[in-house]
């Protein structure tokens, strides 16, 4: 009644065939008849809409509760802890490089009269990072400060790219809203009918109001990460320097933001979602992964990390390769697509085994003919047995994924590019979650309480995610009027997260922001570990 006053008219138009339900070109035939039945049903009242928004905004103020709780109850046995700890002796504690380099070669095929035992010898990466037994310590001799500022460059990339590409979206799916209203063109979004809650110049506001979970656990975390990052600072500099895993928590912030763009550009896919708005919807996903990725590579790895403008700039491929596969996801183009995927796999499998010491140039092929060569006449099975089994295994897994992924991709996701190239990037990252998890309990390091609760909690809520997020509402695979058969009733009336797709958003936030959680309290157990007895995998 606001928005007419004076009464409105409902107007039924036959089309001439049957593209606009079916997709088909198929003629009519002249003596088919149509009966249809409709009902006009009063909205939700305001009243509701408060209640719905102030219950969705409680459940994530149990979230700030609930970290605040136990930001405290860590200080306090962090405190405690501080006090304890007796500053090591060096007899005990403190190894030199020389020794650590002795220890770790005398278990292999080398003997120490072999090496050039000269004190410039140890600081040459090919020493230290081609060794057969890794420690934390040979792989954290870079100035610290200057591994620090370039962490938070992570962090200053993302901002910049998140504003010059959020407002193109923002004001194509306001555009989108404003031509649906002017036109009552349905058929141009993708909504959930039976659940769909206009509210002010938005069309679905209960769906875009979901996503704003994104948003406030991404808050919370940097909120976290800094309290964190204050700590540490106050911390006992002698500790930092020789004992635990070095803090660089750029990373850790770029995340944080990363999850508050994916609420804004998610709620920007849901005013219009259809097709060609998937994308905005992933495109923020595929940083939060590749980061997760870093970050785990960066903890027993802190000088050797891709620089933010490297990991920005193959971002902005991902995104270019995934819009030209929404767009134009031709056969030739799958197949291409693989073919770079498999190869990329293998140059980052390469880099990764040889801790980048490997170098890729037009004279590989001579240096990898020359090495089989040499190995051969010395002993075959040089050839067959890894000179770094935990990384040999790492990457066989890796590929082995990657390799199932390309052939399922080639099989059955030909119309959904964007949810394919998702899955690589979240099966990558669960996979290397779980190797690290698996090495670091085989390696006798514990897993304290909060980081197992909060891996349960992981568990537990991306299990949810997966469930609503292949039960969905709509199917924009479809066509209009087939996605309809697809829409369901509001399940939850007290959430404004009240459908299947908008629990999906809430269920997603709670899980990325689990694993956050997970990544950032996970080697706690290491704090007062001399970085000597940290080993590397």
């Amino acid at each position: 009644k606001t928005k007419f006053p004076s009464g409105f008219y409902i107007v039924f138009v036959v089309k001439g065939d049957d593209w606009e339900c079916s997709g088909n070109l198929n003629t009519v035939s002249p003596a088919r008849n149509k009966s249809l039945t409709f009902s006009i049903t009063q909205s939700i009242s305001y009243h509701k809409y408060i209640i719905s928004t102030i219950g969705a905004l409680f459940v994530f103020a149990l979230f700030y509760i609930f970290s605040f709780v136990v930001s405290v109850v860590y200080f306090i046995k962090q405190r405690a802890s501080y006090e304890q700890i007796q500053t090591p002796s060096t007899s005990s504690e403190v190894t030199s490089p020389a020794s650590v380099i002795a220890r770790c070669n005398s278990d292999s095929s080398l003997d120490e009269t072999d090496i050039d035992m000269m004190q410039d010898a140890y600081s040459d990466k090919d020493v230290f990072r081609t060794k057969t037994i890794l420690t934390v310590m040979d792989l954290a001799r870079k100035n610290h400060q200057i591994l620090r500022k370039k962490s938070q460059l992570y962090l200053w990339n993302l901002l910049t790219v998140a504003v010059f590409y959020s407002l193109p979206v923002v004001q194509l799916v306001i555009t989108y809203q404003y031509v649906l209203n002017q036109t009552g063109n349905q058929d141009l979004c993708y909504y959930n009918f039976l659940c769909a809650h206009p509210f002010g110049f938005l069309s679905d506001f209960n769906h875009v109001f979901s996503n704003s979970g994104y948003f406030l656990l991404g808050l919370l975390f940097i909120l976290l990460t800094y309290r964190r990052d204050v700590m540490h600072c106050k911390a006992d500099s002698r500790l930092d320097k020789s004992h635990g895993i070095p803090q660089h928590y750029g990373l850790f912030y770029a995340m944080g933001a990363a999850l508050m763009m994916e609420g804004v550009l998610s709620g920007c896919y849901h005013v219009c979602p259809n097709h060609s708005n998937f994308q905005f919807d992933t495109s923020f996903m595929y940083v939060i992964s590749m980061l997760c990725m870093l970050k785990i590579y960066q903890t027993r790895h802190p000088d050797i990390n891709a620089s933010a403008y490297a990991t920005f700039g193959v971002l902005a491929i991902v995104i270019l390769i995934g819009m030209i596969g929404v767009l134009a996801g031709t056969v030739y183009f799958w197949v291409g697509f693989t073919i770079v995927h498999l190869v990329t796999c293998l140059v980052l499998s390469v880099q990764i085994y040889y801790m980048g010491r490997w170098k890729l140039d037009f004279g590989v092929f001579k240096r990898v003919f020359v090495v089989i060569h040499n190995d051969l006449r010395a002993n075959p099975w040089h050839c067959i047995k890894p000179l770094y089994p935990n990384r040999m295994v790492l990457l066989i897994l890796g590929n082995a994924c990657n390799w199932v992924l390309a052939i399922l991709g080639l099989l059955y996701h030909l119309k959904d590019f964007a949810t394919y190239l998702l899955a690589i990037f979240m099966a990558n990252l669960l996979l290397y979650c779980l190797f690290y998890i698996f090495m670091k309990l085989l390696n006798g390091e514990r897993i304290l309480p909060q980081p197992f609760i909060y891996i349960m909690l992981s568990i537990a809520s991306w299990g949810a995610a997966l469930y609503f997020f292949f039960h969905k509402s709509i199917s924009w695979a479809l066509t209009p009027a087939q996605s309809k058969f697809y829409n369901q009733p509001c399940e939850i009336l007290i959430s404004m997260t009240n459908m299947t797709f908008g629990i999906s958003s809430l269920q997603r936030a709670c899980s990325f922001h689990s694993c956050f959680i997970v990544l950032l309290t996970l080697d706690d157990d290491l704090t007062f570990v001399h970085r000597s007895r940290i080993p590397v995998f």
